[in-house]
């Protein structure tokens, strides 16, 4: 299927949450500058990653991936940047020691620049704007002007993408990522929070674990392992002009890789079996997700996976399910007993942001703490009662001290939200509440790993 397929085939098919840019000759300029690019990752950082991903599927591995509902260009900061790397690390640490195996760390960042909208337009005091598709679009200033699809944004969300990746791969291989050092960050995290003598028992095991490889001599200062980590970027493939201006030959292999990213998804609106984004996503090699929403038809997805990952290989799509607490329970068994009675290969992961966003009193869209971790947990519990691996989650969080996503230990309220909430589109978690997860939620995967050791002994 892939040998028939050439990167611009996507343009014959009908394209759902794409601007319409006013000028054809500018936008063809912008491509055709892009062309001629280097690639922002490699195809054999993408091998790597497919590698990694197909131990997540066997069930070796499990995957984190978080970051940014969607980057912006104002807050364009390395502060910024090393803040939601550090928490992520963070998060890995003790999803690793919980799972006791590897955390294959993906991040929505260095290309999250575009996200669907629900209406193409937006009216405010009876004026009507196009909507706000993203930095890499438009602005989101509510003018005529900045509203207006500006193809020179993709030059800008490029660079911006290749300084973020560079500064991504010092922090990863120079040291930041030191074992110890990410340890030491969660202890002070312990320390401060709230519920902090909750997670302590998981963090002085942690300690008592890095105090024993020391004293038999492996020491982050002299094992290059334990200095530095793989990191991985990831952005939902929606405005396909730019992927395809950043699709390339490997010449290695002689397949097509999207260098946007190390791996790219298609949304719970564009994954139309006919539609652009699929047939753009089809051809290329890098490893790909999918969202699966709870109204989902179970024949579609077989479709969808069969002409998403016709080799059934595994590693090389994840299908991210977000369903919302009220509706897990009812579809997820479904769609998983599906997909294993087919034999599909695929890593399963949780949305539980998506699904949970609900209008506060105050006016502000956001997502309860409760509701997000109720839903990983239901996630992990339905695997287990249906026989499946529940491989991963998928959260969108920042570094950055927000109050965009109520509860937690530090008890965000509804009157709290106003005092930093900055994000562009949806709420994020803070720093604090995705520790705080990845320690709830490390809880529940040591009880999985139990239940999969019984398991195995009985069998």
């Amino acid at each position: 299927m892939s040998r028939s397929w050439n990167p611009k085939g996507w343009r014959e098919k009908p394209g759902l949450q794409m601007p319409a840019y006013p000028d054809a000759a500018v936008l063809k300029a912008v491509e055709d500058q892009l062309g001629v690019y280097p690639p922002l990752v490699f195809a054999g950082e993408a091998r790597r990653l497919k590698k990694s991903l197909g131990e997540v599927a066997e069930g070796r591995a499990f995957l984190l991936q978080g970051g940014d509902c969607a980057e912006s260009f104002a807050e364009f900061h390395p502060n910024n940047i090393r803040d939601t790397f550090r928490v992520l690390l963070q998060m890995a640490v003790t999803l690793t020691f919980a799972a006791s195996c590897p955390v294959v760390k993906v991040g929505r960042i260095a290309g999250q620049f575009a996200k669907p909208r629900s209406s193409n337009t937006e009216v405010i005091d009876g004026v009507e704007l196009d909507s706000y598709r993203g930095d890499i679009i438009n602005g989101i200033e509510f003018e005529s002007k900045t509203r207006t699809p500006d193809p020179e944004r993709m030059i800008r969300a490029y660079s911006q993408s290749a300084a973020t990746l560079n500064l991504l791969r010092a922090f990863a291989q120079g040291g930041y990522a030191n074992l110890h050092s990410v340890h030491r960050w969660n202890l002070d995290f312990v320390a401060k929070s709230p519920a902090g003598t909750h997670y302590r028992h998981i963090a002085d095991r942690i300690s008592e674990a890095l105090d024993f490889m020391r004293a038999c001599g492996v020491d982050p200062e002299v094992t290059p392992a334990l200095q530095g980590t793989d990191f991985f970027t990831s952005h939902e493939a929606l405005l396909l002009p730019y992927e395809e201006a950043l699709t390339r030959v490997d010449s290695t292999s002689g397949d097509w890789y999207d260098t946007s990213a190390h791996m790219l998804w298609i949304g719970d609106r564009t994954r139309q079996l006919d539609g652009a984004h699929v047939e753009f996503l089809r051809g290329v090699k890098n490893p790909i997700g999918m969202k699966v929403g709870p109204n989902i038809d179970h024949d579609d997805l077989l479709r969808l996976i069969d002409v998403l990952n016709p080799a059934n290989e595994p590693g090389r799509l994840t299908l991210i399910c977000r369903m919302g607490i009220d509706k897990i329970e009812d579809k997820l068994p479904g769609v998983l007993r599906t997909v294993k009675r087919e034999g599909r290969s695929v890593v399963w992961s949780s949305d539980p942001m998506h699904g949970n966003t609900i209008k506060s009193t105050s006016g502000y869209k956001t997502r309860p703490f409760d509701r997000i971790l109720t839903e990983v947990r239901k996630f992990f519990e339905i695997h287990r009662a249906e026989g499946t691996y529940a491989g991963g989650v998928h959260f969108e969080m920042t570094g950055q001290d927000v109050t965009e996503c109520i509860g937690g230990a530090e008890a965000i309220t509804d009157e709290k939200l106003a005092d930093r909430y900055h994000t562009h589109c949806d709420p994020r978690l803070n720093a604090s509440q995705s520790l705080e997860l990845a320690f709830l939620i490390g809880e529940g995967l040591k009880t999985e790993r139990l239940a999969l050791a019984e398991l195995a002994a009985a069998s």
